[in-house]
Protein backbone atom coordinates (compact mmCIF):
# COMPACT_ATOMS: atom_id res chain seq x y z
CA UNK A 1 0.00 0.00 0.00
CA UNK A 2 1.24 3.54 -0.72
CA UNK A 3 2.60 5.57 2.16
CA UNK A 4 0.68 8.81 2.71
CA UNK A 5 3.69 11.12 2.57
CA UNK A 6 3.84 14.62 1.14
CA UNK A 7 6.27 14.52 -1.78
CA UNK A 8 7.56 17.92 -0.72
CA UNK A 9 8.99 16.23 2.38
CA UNK A 10 11.20 14.03 0.15
CA UNK A 11 13.04 16.65 -1.92
CA UNK A 12 15.50 14.26 -3.61
CA UNK A 13 12.77 12.17 -5.22
CA UNK A 14 10.87 15.29 -6.26
CA UNK A 15 14.04 16.71 -7.80
CA UNK A 16 14.81 13.55 -9.76
CA UNK A 17 11.35 13.60 -11.35
CA UNK A 18 11.35 17.24 -12.46
CA UNK A 19 15.02 17.76 -13.29
CA UNK A 20 14.93 16.54 -16.91
CA UNK A 21 13.75 19.89 -18.35
CA UNK A 22 15.80 22.15 -16.08
CA UNK A 23 18.43 23.23 -18.61
CA UNK A 24 15.78 23.81 -21.29
CA UNK A 25 13.66 25.89 -18.92
CA UNK A 26 16.64 27.98 -17.80
CA UNK A 27 17.66 28.65 -21.41
CA UNK A 28 14.08 29.69 -22.20
CA UNK A 29 13.94 32.04 -19.22
CA UNK A 30 17.20 33.71 -20.23
CA UNK A 31 15.97 34.12 -23.81
CA UNK A 32 12.62 35.55 -22.65
CA UNK A 33 14.46 37.97 -20.39
CA UNK A 34 16.76 39.15 -23.17
CA UNK A 35 13.83 39.67 -25.55
CA UNK A 36 11.25 41.32 -23.31
CA UNK A 37 12.82 43.17 -20.40
CA UNK A 38 12.87 46.97 -20.49
CA UNK A 39 15.21 47.58 -17.56
CA UNK A 40 17.33 50.69 -17.70
CA UNK A 41 20.23 48.91 -16.03
CA UNK A 42 19.60 45.14 -16.37
CA UNK A 43 21.10 42.94 -13.72
CA UNK A 44 20.93 39.23 -12.92
CA UNK A 45 18.87 39.00 -9.74
CA UNK A 46 16.17 36.33 -10.02
CA UNK A 47 13.41 35.29 -7.62
CA UNK A 48 11.60 31.95 -7.59
CA UNK A 49 8.50 31.72 -5.37
CA UNK A 50 7.79 28.14 -4.24
CA UNK A 51 11.26 27.14 -5.42
CA UNK A 52 10.95 23.49 -4.33
CA UNK A 53 14.24 21.65 -4.65
CA UNK A 54 15.96 24.71 -6.20
CA UNK A 55 16.75 22.89 -9.45
CA UNK A 56 16.27 26.10 -11.47
CA UNK A 57 18.06 28.20 -8.88
CA UNK A 58 21.04 25.87 -9.18
CA UNK A 59 21.07 26.03 -12.98
CA UNK A 60 20.65 29.80 -13.15
CA UNK A 61 23.23 30.24 -10.39
CA UNK A 62 25.74 28.33 -12.52
CA UNK A 63 24.97 30.80 -15.32
CA UNK A 64 25.87 33.80 -13.18
CA UNK A 65 22.49 34.78 -11.75
CA UNK A 66 22.11 35.91 -8.15
CA UNK A 67 19.33 33.61 -6.99
CA UNK A 68 16.62 34.05 -4.37
CA UNK A 69 13.90 31.57 -3.52
CA UNK A 70 11.41 30.60 -0.88
CA UNK A 71 9.14 27.64 -0.23
CA UNK A 72 6.54 26.63 2.32
CA UNK A 73 8.31 23.31 2.94
CA UNK A 74 11.17 23.42 5.48
CA UNK A 75 12.47 20.14 4.03
CA UNK A 76 12.73 21.70 0.58
CA UNK A 77 14.57 24.74 1.92
CA UNK A 78 16.99 22.57 3.90
CA UNK A 79 17.70 20.45 0.80
CA UNK A 80 18.05 23.55 -1.40
CA UNK A 81 20.36 25.36 1.02
CA UNK A 82 22.77 22.42 1.02
CA UNK A 83 22.92 22.18 -2.76
CA UNK A 84 23.34 25.94 -3.23
CA UNK A 85 26.11 26.43 -0.67
CA UNK A 86 28.78 27.08 -3.33
CA UNK A 87 26.70 29.62 -5.25
CA UNK A 88 25.30 33.05 -4.30
CA UNK A 89 21.79 32.24 -3.10
CA UNK A 90 19.26 33.39 -0.52
CA UNK A 91 16.65 30.87 0.62
CA UNK A 92 13.91 31.07 3.24
CA UNK A 93 10.61 29.53 4.32
CA UNK A 94 7.62 31.63 3.31
CA UNK A 95 4.17 31.68 1.73
CA UNK A 96 3.37 32.82 -1.80
CA UNK A 97 0.52 35.15 -0.84
CA UNK A 98 2.34 37.18 1.83
CA UNK A 99 6.08 36.66 1.49
CA UNK A 100 8.71 39.14 2.61
CA UNK A 101 12.01 39.37 0.74
CA UNK A 102 15.08 39.74 3.00
CA UNK A 103 16.55 43.21 2.73
CA UNK A 104 13.72 44.34 0.43
CA UNK A 105 15.72 43.14 -2.57
CA UNK A 106 14.08 43.71 -5.96
CA UNK A 107 14.49 41.55 -9.03
CA UNK A 108 15.18 41.71 -12.73
CA UNK A 109 13.42 38.39 -13.34
CA UNK A 110 11.03 36.15 -11.42
CA UNK A 111 9.36 32.90 -12.41
CA UNK A 112 6.94 30.25 -11.18
CA UNK A 113 6.52 27.26 -13.50
CA UNK A 114 4.84 23.79 -13.65
CA UNK A 115 1.45 25.08 -12.37
CA UNK A 116 2.80 25.89 -8.90
CA UNK A 117 0.83 29.15 -9.10
CA UNK A 118 -2.34 27.05 -8.75
CA UNK A 119 -1.51 26.24 -5.13
CA UNK A 120 -2.97 29.69 -4.38
CA UNK A 121 -6.45 28.35 -3.64
CA UNK A 122 -8.51 31.53 -3.47
CA UNK A 123 -8.86 34.62 -5.63
CA UNK A 124 -7.63 36.77 -2.76
CA UNK A 125 -4.49 34.67 -2.29
CA UNK A 126 -3.76 34.90 -6.01
CA UNK A 127 -4.34 38.67 -6.02
CA UNK A 128 -2.17 39.16 -2.95
CA UNK A 129 0.59 37.14 -4.56
CA UNK A 130 0.53 39.27 -7.70
CA UNK A 131 0.60 42.45 -5.61
CA UNK A 132 3.65 41.18 -3.70
CA UNK A 133 5.35 40.20 -6.96
CA UNK A 134 4.70 43.64 -8.47
CA UNK A 135 6.36 45.12 -5.39
CA UNK A 136 9.33 42.79 -5.86
CA UNK A 137 10.03 43.02 -9.61
CA UNK A 138 11.92 46.08 -10.87
CA UNK A 139 10.15 48.38 -13.36
CA UNK A 140 10.89 46.86 -16.75
CA UNK A 141 11.59 43.45 -15.23
CA UNK A 142 9.69 40.23 -15.90
CA UNK A 143 7.59 37.68 -14.08
CA UNK A 144 7.00 34.39 -15.94
CA UNK A 145 4.06 32.22 -14.83
CA UNK A 146 3.42 28.70 -16.11
CA UNK A 147 0.00 27.07 -15.59
CA UNK A 148 -2.21 24.33 -16.96
CA UNK A 149 -5.53 25.88 -18.03
CA UNK A 150 -8.76 23.98 -17.35
CA UNK A 151 -11.53 22.89 -19.70
CA UNK A 152 -14.60 22.86 -17.44
CA UNK A 153 -16.48 20.74 -19.99
CA UNK A 154 -13.97 17.90 -19.70
CA UNK A 155 -15.42 14.95 -17.80
CA UNK A 156 -12.50 12.54 -17.77
CA UNK A 157 -9.57 11.98 -15.47
CA UNK A 158 -6.18 13.10 -16.76
CA UNK A 159 -2.96 11.18 -16.23
CA UNK A 160 0.71 12.06 -16.65
CA UNK A 161 3.73 9.84 -16.06
CA UNK A 162 7.37 10.80 -15.56
CA UNK A 163 10.44 8.71 -14.89
CA UNK A 164 13.85 9.76 -13.63
CA UNK A 165 17.02 8.18 -12.29
CA UNK A 166 20.08 9.47 -10.46
CA UNK A 167 22.96 7.62 -8.80
CA UNK A 168 21.12 4.33 -8.58
CA UNK A 169 17.81 5.84 -7.40
CA UNK A 170 14.93 5.38 -9.83
CA UNK A 171 11.67 7.33 -9.40
CA UNK A 172 8.48 6.84 -11.39
CA UNK A 173 5.76 9.43 -10.90
CA UNK A 174 2.11 8.93 -11.87
CA UNK A 175 -0.07 11.99 -11.43
CA UNK A 176 -3.85 11.93 -11.79
CA UNK A 177 -6.25 14.86 -11.80
CA UNK A 178 -10.02 14.72 -11.68
CA UNK A 179 -12.50 17.03 -13.46
CA UNK A 180 -12.62 20.43 -11.79
CA UNK A 181 -15.64 21.63 -9.86
CA UNK A 182 -16.79 24.64 -11.87
CA UNK A 183 -18.48 26.24 -8.85
CA UNK A 184 -15.54 26.06 -6.45
CA UNK A 185 -12.86 26.12 -9.19
CA UNK A 186 -10.96 23.38 -7.38
CA UNK A 187 -9.59 20.14 -8.79
CA UNK A 188 -8.30 17.12 -6.93
CA UNK A 189 -4.81 15.89 -7.80
CA UNK A 190 -3.01 12.74 -6.66
CA UNK A 191 0.64 11.88 -7.20
CA UNK A 192 2.16 8.45 -6.61
CA UNK A 193 5.91 7.98 -6.54
CA UNK A 194 7.47 4.55 -6.93
CA UNK A 195 11.04 4.71 -5.64
CA UNK A 196 13.55 1.94 -6.26
CA UNK A 197 16.81 2.12 -4.31
CA UNK A 198 19.31 -0.60 -3.36
CA UNK A 199 17.05 -3.26 -4.84
CA UNK A 200 14.04 -2.26 -2.75
CA UNK A 201 10.91 -0.50 -3.99
CA UNK A 202 8.51 1.66 -2.01
CA UNK A 203 5.54 3.80 -2.99
CA UNK A 204 4.37 7.08 -1.55
CA UNK A 205 1.24 9.07 -2.31
CA UNK A 206 0.30 12.72 -2.03
CA UNK A 207 -3.10 14.32 -2.66
CA UNK A 208 -3.87 18.02 -2.90
CA UNK A 209 -6.11 20.57 -4.62
CA UNK A 210 -5.35 23.14 -7.30
CA UNK A 211 -7.29 26.31 -8.08
CA UNK A 212 -8.32 26.21 -11.72
CA UNK A 213 -8.38 28.81 -14.49
CA UNK A 214 -9.61 29.08 -18.01
CA UNK A 215 -8.29 31.88 -20.21
CA UNK A 216 -11.06 34.32 -19.26
CA UNK A 217 -10.53 33.75 -15.54
CA UNK A 218 -6.79 34.21 -15.89
CA UNK A 219 -7.22 37.47 -17.80
CA UNK A 220 -9.59 38.70 -15.09
CA UNK A 221 -7.05 37.91 -12.38
CA UNK A 222 -4.14 39.56 -14.20
CA UNK A 223 -6.20 42.73 -14.65
CA UNK A 224 -6.35 43.10 -10.86
CA UNK A 225 -2.64 43.94 -10.75
CA UNK A 226 -2.31 46.77 -13.29
CA UNK A 227 1.40 47.21 -12.67
CA UNK A 228 1.97 44.08 -14.77
CA UNK A 229 1.31 43.90 -18.51
CA UNK A 230 1.10 40.65 -20.47
CA UNK A 231 3.70 40.89 -23.24
CA UNK A 232 3.92 37.31 -24.57
CA UNK A 233 2.57 33.77 -24.20
CA UNK A 234 4.23 30.46 -25.01
CA UNK A 235 3.39 26.82 -24.44
CA UNK A 236 5.37 24.28 -22.46
CA UNK A 237 7.57 23.40 -25.45
CA UNK A 238 9.70 26.41 -24.39
CA UNK A 239 10.32 27.57 -27.96
CA UNK A 240 11.18 31.25 -27.93
CA UNK A 241 10.25 31.69 -31.60
CA UNK A 242 6.73 30.29 -31.19
CA UNK A 243 4.27 32.59 -29.45
CA UNK A 244 0.67 31.79 -28.54
CA UNK A 245 -2.40 33.71 -27.46
CA UNK A 246 -3.96 33.62 -24.00
CA UNK A 247 -6.99 31.57 -25.01
CA UNK A 248 -8.47 28.13 -24.49
CA UNK A 249 -7.09 26.58 -27.66
CA UNK A 250 -4.37 24.83 -25.67
CA UNK A 251 -3.86 24.01 -22.01
CA UNK A 252 -0.23 24.56 -20.99
CA UNK A 253 0.65 28.23 -21.05
CA UNK A 254 3.65 30.33 -20.06
CA UNK A 255 2.72 33.97 -19.54
CA UNK A 256 5.36 36.68 -19.64
CA UNK A 257 4.41 39.63 -17.46
CA UNK A 258 6.42 42.85 -17.52
CA UNK A 259 6.43 45.33 -14.64
CA UNK A 260 5.39 48.71 -15.94
CA UNK A 261 7.67 51.67 -15.35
Amino acid sequence: MPIDLDWYSTPLYYDIIFDSDTEKEATFLEAIFAQHHRLKKPGKAVLEPACGSARLMLELGKRGWQTFGFDLSPEMIEFSTKRMKKLPATLWVDRMENFAVPGKQTFDLAHILVSTFKYLLTEKQAEDHLHHMADSVKPGGLYVIGVHLTDYNAAIEEHERWKGERKGVQVVCNTHSWPADKATRLEKVRSRLRITKDGETKTQETTWQFRTYNAKQMKSLLAKEPRFELVACHDFQHLIEEQRQLDDEYSDILMVLRRKA
